[in-house]
This record gives C-alpha cells, structure tokens and sequence, in this order.
C-alpha cells in the first residue's frame, strides 16, 4: 500500500519568501519615487499619493475577494476561480501551497496585484482625479488583474493550462494589462494641458534613479520569489533578472546616444526598467545568454517606442505603454524563441528545436490579454468618467493637483511669504504658498 506524506511547510522556502514579499511590496513605493520624480513639481504629491493609496485599496479588494477568485477552484473553463476563499476563509495558519504557508502565498500575490494597479497611474499623471482613482482601482483590480491572474497562474487557467503559453513572473498579468490599461485611460482622458507644446521634462532626476534603484532591489523578490522555494532555480532566476536589467539599461543609453548624441540620466533608468519587465515572464524559461538578449531587445526597442505618442497622439505621460506594455510584450514573445529546457522542465523555443508552436501560444496570450485589458479598462474609464468625472478642471491641472487636491506643495511646504517657517496644521488654507508651475 502505498502512503503519500502530508504537504509540510519548509522553512527554508518559507523564509525566502517571507522576504521576497517584503521586496516586492517595496516596489511600490519605489514606483512612487520613480513616478514622483518623473512629473512636474506641482504634481509630485499626487503622483505619490496614487501609488500609496493603490497599496491600502487592492490589499482590501484581495483579502476580501480577489485571492478567492485568482487562485481559488476553477470554476469557469479557465476563466475565473470560486468564492470559496472569500475573506481567506478556509485558510489558516497550518494550510500549505507547495512548501510554504497559503496566507503567505496569498500576500506574496497581493504585492504583485498592488504594484499592478500603481504602474496605470503613470499614464494619467498630471490630470486624473484622485477621488476617480479611489473608484477605479479596486473595481479595475476585480475585473481585470483578478481574471488575468487566474488565466496564467490559477488552478485550471485557460492560458496555462488549455493554451500552454507560459509566464513566470508577471508578464501578461502585470505588465501587459497595466500597459493595455494605461493606454486605454490615456483615450478616455485625453493629453494634457500643452502635449507636444509645453516641455514636461522630469523635475527630480536623483528621485528617478532612487525609485529605479528601489524597483530593480524588489525585481529580485518579483522573480526569484516566484519560484516559492530557496533553490537552484531561484539562483538563476535571480541572476537572469540582474543580467537583463543591465543589458536593457545599456540598450537605451546606446539607442540614446546614436539618435540624439546624449546619454541621459533618464534613459538608464528606464532602460533598466524596460530590461526587468522584459525578464519577467521569461526568468524561469530561459538560460543566462537569453535574459541578456532578451533585455537588450527591450531597451532598444522601449527606447523607441517611447516616442510613438508623439506620432499617434496618445499622451502616455511617464510612458507606461512605451515600457510595461512593449517590454512584456517583448518579454513574453521571446520565450517562444529562447525557452530552454533545463530551464522550463521540457518546452523549448525556436532557436533549440522547439519549432514556432510555443511562439504562437506566447502570440495568442499577449493578444487575448491586451485586447481583454485595454476593452474592460476603457468601458471602466467610460463609466467613471460620466458617473463623477475622471478629468481634473483646467483650473486644478493648470495650478496642480498638489494643492488643489491635497492641500499641500511638496518643496515649499511649511513655509510663508516671507521665508518665516511654520508648522502647516496651523496655516489657513488662504495663506497655502502656491508652487510654481
């Protein structure tokens, strides 16, 4: 007779992912530092603020609904999971997913869904409403990173399980849905007061690189945590997530310095950027010459993409299509040409005999999931935006959504007309210094 032995939790793994989470859930405010650097000095706040909010937001919608929906029982052909884990419940101390405790799996997750909702705020920077914003993360983290999370990662997703397209880390439910989301509120809100007129350059470029440096540290914990366990795998998944952010750094600033003679601050930033969202889905598929090209691919061809907004009127304003959304589509597609199967456990892609059949899944998942994110996001935006308004006034944009919002400058705060010091709670609202534009 034979006796199968309980599933038993690993303190090693548990460890591992004890701080992986931590790093990811870092990510978020090193987006807000990244993004804050990136606006001009009288929407720094704002920009901050719709990081952090996101962060109090998705971790209710998840505990209440979204982890019972991504990662319960299948209960749609793959589309979605039960409401048997409503609240967590079922869940406890003692409940084991592989090696490790469920209730730390299910936060582990929700950091990946928080950073999810935070990267959309980058295309609509300068001109959302923050009380829209309120609305429109929770309802967009149920609608749309829940049922995308639950096709690639979910017990019986459609895209796992019936396409067999694979993603390791993120790709299409992190980063192509922010980039199909962004994109779809940039057409429901409209450019910008002065696109293609008025320079919108960064106001804090040190800022930019903290923030750069912040997400690239909690990268670390994105990949090589999702491997839930302290392996040999999470080894080179790690490796693979340095090597293509510096290839993908070293693409744009090439890129950078061939078109426009100048290597820039902000391009290493984001050329770093651009190389760890490509590194995303294909982490744990391919070896370490692959992840070096697969970022490269993507700083070079980010670097370009950055600028189609200009050409199709579309104001992404800190390019958050130009990078997640072309990164992982990158990303996602060159599993199809270098998985290896040391790496994979058994597919392969084009360059190691694999044929084109894993690069049509990879093409089949990136389309399904562009289209399902940017058409849900937009009726989303559409529906706000008639309900309560999703555009700022003029009057708010052209003063800045720091004090007309939030009643507060981020670089003159505390400080009267005359350079006298005082303690904000007491100041009256009339005597609030307006920031320069």
């Amino acid at each position: 007779m034979t006796t199968f032995a309980a599933p038993r939790i690993d303190t090693g793994d548990t460890a591992w992912l004890l701080a992986a989470t931590a790093l990811v859930l870092l990510m978020t405010p090193g987006l807000a530092l990244f993004y804050g650097g990136m606006v001009r000095t009288k929407s720094v706040l704002n920009m901050l603020m719709m990081s952090f909010v996101s962060i109090a937001l998705v971790t209710v919608v998840w505990l209440a609904a979204g982890y019972s929906l991504a990662f319960g029982g299948d209960t749609a052909a793959g589309l979605v999971g039960g409401l048997d884990h409503l609240g967590l419940a079922g869940i406890g101390p003692d409940s084991v997913t592989g090696t490790v405790p469920t209730l730390l799996f299910a936060t582990f997750q929700l950091t990946f869904a928080i950073v999810t909702a935070a990267l959309v705020s980058g295309a609509v920077a300068d001109r959302a409403k923050f009380a829209a914003w309120l609305v429109f993360v929770p309802v967009w983290a149920l609608l749309v990173y829940v049922p995308v999370t639950h096709w690639v990662w979910g017990p019986g997703g459609w895209i796992l399980t019936h396409l067999g397209a694979l993603d390791f880390a993120g790709g299409l439910p992190v980063e192509i849905t922010s980039g199909a989301s962004g994109l779809a509120l940039c057409l429901v809100l409209g450019p910008r007061l002065g696109f293609k007129k008025d320079a919108m350059r960064p106001h804090n470029l040190p800022m930019v690189v903290l923030g750069a440096g912040l997400l690239w540290f909690g990268w670390f914990g994105f990949n090589a945590g999702s491997v839930l366990a302290a392996n040999g795998l999470a080894a080179a998944v790690f490796l693979n997530t340095l090597a293509a952010g510096c290839t993908g750094l070293l693409g744009w600033l090439f890129v950078e310095q061939r078109r426009d003679g100048h290597p820039t601050t902000l391009g290493a930033a984001s050329g770093a950027v651009a190389g760890l969202v490509a590194i995303t889905p294909s982490c744990g598929s391919v070896s370490l010459l692959g992840s070096l090209v697969v970022g490269l691919a993507a700083g070079v061809v980010c670097s370009y993409a950055v600028g189609w907004k200009f050409k199709l009127n579309y104001d992404d304003s800190l390019d958050v299509v130009g990078v997640h959304l072309v990164g992982g589509i990158v990303g996602t597609l060159l599993i199809g040409v270098f998985a290896e199967r040391a790496m994979t456990g058994g597919t392969e892609g084009l360059l190691y005999g694999g044929g084109l059949a894993q690069l049509g899944k990879q093409l089949v998942a990136v389309v399904v999931v562009a289209v399902y994110a940017f058409g849900v996001t937009f009726a989303i935006g559409k529906a706000l935006d008639r309900l309560m308004g999703f555009r700022a006034s003029e009057e708010q944009e052209h003063t800045g959504l720091d004090l007309t919002v939030h009643a507060e400058t981020a670089y003159d705060h505390g400080v009267l007309g005359h350079g006298a010091p005082v303690a904000h709670s007491v100041l009256p609202s009339a005597q609030k210094v307006k920031p320069q534009a």
